[in-house]
């Protein structure tokens, strides 16, 4: 099947333009409201790695960019300079976006796409085995928003993290 055939999109060439080749798709922004909470679970709990921290303090907010990349990869710690341009050259980069204060307001949430209106959906990870990833979520209290033995889906799971953003799970290859 062609890529065109697969769009089925009238007017869609599925060809990039050459101008593009170069083009990575570097980050996604969420905006977090209790930053140790986030960072504890992207950190702990899906393996990320912090790279690079920009304070905005009169805008009253900080980003936080983190990757799934192997430590010895990253520049060194020491190079921030070295590491925000290694950063916002790679691709697959979740950025966390704290606006100060927000931890502190009990009724103070941020809107996850998957309520009315509907938007923004999920993220997703990809596990090599998602039976023990999610067997290792079940054992850290992660909140799931679909377990594998959910729905007709068996196959993929959402967890969601301290805000309520879903993360899809699921493992490249079939299930055993």
């Amino acid at each position: 099947m062609s890529l065109a055939d697969l769009l089925n999109l009238p007017g869609v060439t599925a060809r990039p333009a050459a101008e593009t080749r170069d083009y990575v798709y570097n980050h996604t922004m969420i905006r977090v409201k209790d930053l140790q909470k986030s960072m504890d679970f992207y950190t702990r709990v899906l393996g990320f790695v912090p790279v690079h921290r920009s304070d905005f303090p009169d805008a009253e907010f900080t980003i936080y960019y983190l990757v799934r990349q192997p430590l010895e990869s990253i520049p060194a710690h020491d190079d921030d300079k070295a590491r925000q341009q290694w950063v916002l050259g790679q691709s697959g980069v979740l950025e966390l976006t704290y606006n100060y204060g927000t931890e502190k307001q009990a009724d103070f949430h941020y809107h996850s796409g998957n309520s009315d209106p509907r938007g923004f959906g999920h993220l997703c990870i990809s596990v090599p085995d998602v039976q023990a990833a999610c067997a290792r979520f079940e054992e850290l209290g992660v909140d799931f928003q679909k377990r594998l033995s959910d729905g007709r889906m068996r196959h993929i799971a959402f967890i969601k993290d301290p805000d309520g953003y879903w993360i899809e799970i699921l493992q490249p290859t079939p299930l055993a």
